[in-house]
């Protein structure tokens, strides 16, 4: 076994239990909800989610950094390449955790030098496992991946998401929402970036665009782009940000699709 299988063994296998705990807590009377920063809502659940997968990281790699979205947030981390990096979101879609809706999903990543080598995205409610190696296919539940077929843009159902505060974008995303609408057959907004990014690796979307945090899309982009996704940016990238980890503009997409969607979304973002 190789050691990217041995990650990935591993990565799984803390999916499964996070997920086993997340359910077994919304099924139960113990679940509160609070807001950080007053807007954006986080149960116990995340949090408890979030140390059962970063203390078997700690005690299984000792010199190896994590970034998670409850625990250890510090963005700072994505352009350090010294070491590799882990990056976890242990509830993605809270609100949607909340609501009881399926839609939630554990997000796993392990990166090497900005690049992601193993993703791991499940969604217990729906006992969906979707995981990828670099550079060795995609795959759920022990099924291979592969994007649509969709070719006519006319006939593409896009996904996309909003942030939590949305006071000074609002104007921005509905001109982008707007331009999606006139040339695309359709949107979903489901609530987890990670589940859609992998409903595109598998066809069930043809594309998805968002502005996301790396913990939302690091490990499902690794499995869209190994299920033969485009996945990039609709805006330039910094070129000071490792570009697989960098969540702004994000635009994930069947091949036919990118270069269409892509010039749709910057012209949006240039008529402002």
């Amino acid at each position: 076994m190789s050691s990217l299988e041995s990650i990935l063994n591993f990565a799984t296998q803390l999916a499964e239990k996070a997920g086993d705990l997340i359910v077994e807590m919304r099924s139960g009377k113990h679940l509160s909800v609070d807001f950080k920063q007053g807007i954006e809502l986080v149960t116990n659940a995340d949090i408890a989610a979030d140390k059962l997968i970063t203390s078997a990281i700690q005690d299984q790699f000792q010199d190896h950094r994590i970034l998670a979205e409850e625990s250890a947030p510090d963005l700072e981390k994505i352009s350090d390449l010294s070491t590799p990096l882990w990056i976890i979101d242990p509830i993605d879609g809270t609100v949607n955790y909340a609501h009881n809706h399926h839609q939630v999903a554990i997000s796993i990543a392990y990166c090497v030098r900005g690049k992601v080598q193993v993703g791991v995205v499940y969604c217990p409610f729906q006992a969906e496992m979707f995981t990828a190696i670099r550079g060795q296919g995609a795959w759920l539940n022990d099924q291979p991946l592969q994007t649509s077929s969709v070719n006519d843009i006319q006939r593409a159902i896009v996904a996309t998401g909003f942030p939590y505060d949305k006071s000074e974008t609002l104007p921005l995303l509905m001109k982008r929402l707007e331009s999606i609408l006139q040339h695309c057959a359709d949107v979903r907004r489901l609530g987890s970036a990670a589940l859609d990014i992998c409903w595109v690796a598998m066809g069930r979307l043809d594309a998805y665009y968002e502005t996301v945090s790396p913990w939302d899309f690091a490990a499902a982009q690794l499995i869209a782009r190994e299920a033969g996704a485009l996945c990039g940016h609709f805006i330039d990238v910094p070129a000071d940000m490792p570009e697989e980890l960098y969540g702004e503009n994000l635009l994930i997409s069947n091949p036919h699709l990118f270069k269409p969607l892509k010039s749709l979304l910057a012209d949006a973002e240039n008529a402002r």
